[in-house]
């Protein structure tokens, strides 16, 4: 491993996660900073707390620094306009957001299109997982993919010869917080249930009619008996069903696919088993390696 050549960001809406890379991309150093999500910003701060915090932390001063994910949206530092879809790597690199007066800094831009129904589509830091996770492997930019992102939003990617030609997001984890939370089925119990889990996916059946099927979760414990303490476990099993039998299909897929799950591994597993509750099976990859590759990659692209 070499010195610290590189400050790579990823600074979402809830949490800063920050690396500094040698010229070959290895880490040599990293830091969360869960204080700095920039929902918990004021405006233009986040200049101030990354030169004076940030840099200091992981003695960065002076390095060059590429950040990616809500930093770059009208919440964050300064607003990086989207590349459009399709779009490649080198489309990325391009679009990198030069961030005025301050030493080397760029923003990834993140990526819109169309949308399945015609109403936009975009995204902010799940582009730069997917383009590190495609450098990772040549094989992976041959023929036609698909690529899930779980999380509050979760991302599903259709790749083409190493392009990012469309994408659909489903609000699956914001969806259950809000429900587990404030509505007729809030509880406090953990969703650790996986026999419960699994029946929630059994309950999804092809994912259509949700509104409808969302209620079993309560019709489960007040008709039929069932345990209250299951009712989050079932819904996260009902709701990753659904969108796991119903979205690849809004994007043209046909199943035959090669499908890739990319992101937190615990969040990736309960994909997972839901997809092979519905005979489809795919293979697992770490977000964070992916996106420590990804920022390299394009700053590499960007000043090589």
């Amino acid at each position: 491993m070499g010195s610290a050549a590189l400050l790579a960001c990823d600074w979402g809406t809830t949490n800063l996660r920050v690396w500094t890379l040698d010229e070959a991309g290895a880490v040599v150093a990293d830091r969360d900073f869960p204080g700095l999500g920039v929902s918990k910003l004021k405006p233009g701060e986040a200049e101030a707390r990354f030169r004076d915090e940030v840099r200091p932390a992981l003695g960065a001063e002076g390095l060059p620094a590429i950040l990616c994910g809500m930093v770059g949206s009208n919440l964050g530092w300064t607003l990086a306009p989207y590349a459009d879809a399709p779009a490649d790597l080198e489309d990325l690199a391009r679009c990198l957001k030069t961030v005025e007066g301050a030493d080397w800094v760029r923003i990834v831009p993140g990526v819109r299109w169309g949308g399945f129904n015609g109403q936009g589509d975009v995204m902010r830091g799940e582009e730069t997982q997917l383009f590190g996770w495609l450098a990772a492997d040549p094989a992976r930019s041959r023929g036609r993919r698909l690529i899930c992102h779980p999380g509050t939003h979760a991302k599903w990617m259709l790749v083409e010869d190493g392009r990012l030609t469309r994408f659909v997001t489903a609000m699956t984890g914001e969806l259950f917080a809000v429900l587990k939370t404030y509505s007729v089925l809030k509880s406090d119990a953990a969703a650790d249930d996986m026999a419960a889990f699994d029946a929630g996916v059994a309950a999804a059946g092809d994912g259509t009619a949700l509104a409808a099927r969302l209620f079993t979760a309560r019709a489960r414990v007040v008709g039929e008996g069932r345990p209250p303490e299951e009712t989050p476990s079932y819904l996260s099993g009902l709701l990753i069903g659904a969108e796991a039998a119903a979205v690849p299909a809004l994007l043209g897929c046909s199943g035959d696919e090669p499908l890739s799950l990319l992101g937190d591994a615990r969040l990736c597993g309960l994909y997972a088993r839901a997809l092979a509750a519905q005979a489809r099976s795919a293979d697992l990859h770490d977000g964070e390696a992916a996106a420590v590759a990804g920022l390299f990659a394009l700053y590499r692209k960007a000043r090589p």
